[in-house]
């Protein structure tokens, strides 16, 4: 086994404190390279993840991000699935006051699929400040 097959079977997520947790900021993450497995044909299927969160008392480390989203490459999973089990795992390390993963997946056999999924801690609501930040563009 290579070394970075290793670090990808090795990898969890992790974090690390917020060190601004006065401030509501988004973080904006978009991991163009992701690679899963169609669970019924065995195809590849290949998206861009984004991942946009406004973060409590931790943020998540980069590289155990960029290491855990490559562990999906042989998984055969669906759209819908990995995109809310993202979310799920993200929620429980970071306990964020918001969070939004989106699976923006190519287009296969001419159909294209974009998934989003949100979290909103309890009673937070998304500061105005904020809702006028221009999201990233879809392609």
């Amino acid at each position: 086994m290579k070394y970075g097959e290793k670090a990808i079977q090795d990898a969890k997520l992790e974090s690390w404190p917020n060190k601004n947790r006065k401030r509501d900021y988004i973080i904006e993450i978009n991991l163009h390279e992701f690679t899963c497995l169609c669970p019924r044909s065995g195809y590849p299927d290949f998206a861009t993840i984004r991942v946009e969160y406004i973060p409590d008392r931790k943020i998540v480390e980069l590289k155990s991000l960029k290491l855990y989203i490559n562990k999906f490459r042989n998984v055969y999973i669906s759209h819908e699935e990995i995109t809310n089990k993202i979310l799920d795992d993200l929620i429980q390390i970071l306990k964020p006051r918001w969070i939004e993963v989106t699976g923006d997946f190519n287009p296969r056999g001419n159909v294209k699929t974009v998934i989003t999924a949100r979290y909103a801690k309890k009673g937070f609501k998304f500061p105005a400040v904020l809702k006028n930040v221009r999201k990233p563009q879809r392609g």
